[in-house]
């Protein structure tokens, strides 16, 4: 009889976290990054750590608690070892009424023949304000190098409303 009241319980716990989370999905651009302060580690040629930062704006915007991703600013830890560049950072979103959405993110950048290509681009949703205060989520994003210098992330992914 417990197994079976626990199994119950635990049934009725999984279902309602399955309905709290929201899916959501999005295009957003960024240009070239506007800062770039980029220092050789010296102990082989091509290795060097940075900081870099730019701005993205939003083409198909997700919505977070019925608000709409407008713009925001990418700024972003680097370690680069020849044509292969490990990013970590945090990106703050200003949403269409003010609000803010923090996130942190993951990536791999790798170089070959001039051309960029970007993998394992991880998401999580720290923090907000206002209304996306308590919100929290995770997720991925695709993205593809522009001719600018900058990339298109093509992004998805799920949030939980705060309690």
């Amino acid at each position: 009889m417990r197994k079976a009241a626990f199994s119950v319980c635990l049934f009725f716990l999984l279902t309602a976290l399955a309905v709290a989370q929201t899916k959501i999905s999005g295009t957003v651009k960024c240009g070239k990054n506007s800062i770039e302060q980029i220092v050789p580690v010296g102990d082989q040629p091509g290795h060097s750590f940075g900081v870099t930062q730019g701005s993205c704006t939003w083409t198909k915007a997700w919505k977070i608690e019925g608000v709409a991703a407008k713009e925001g600013m990418g700024t972003s830890r680097v370690e680069a070892n020849g044509d292969v560049a490990h990013n970590n950072g945090v990106y703050v979103d200003t949403m269409e009424n003010g609000d803010k959405a923090i996130y942190h993110f993951q990536f791999t950048a790798t170089t070959k023949n001039g051309q960029t290509q970007i993998s394992g681009h991880k998401w999580q949703l720290m923090e907000g304000t206002g209304k996306l205060k308590g919100v929290k989520g995770q997720g991925t994003c695709k993205a593809t190098a522009t001719p600018d210098g900058g990339a298109m992330y093509e992004c998805a992914g799920e949030y939980m409303a705060a309690k």
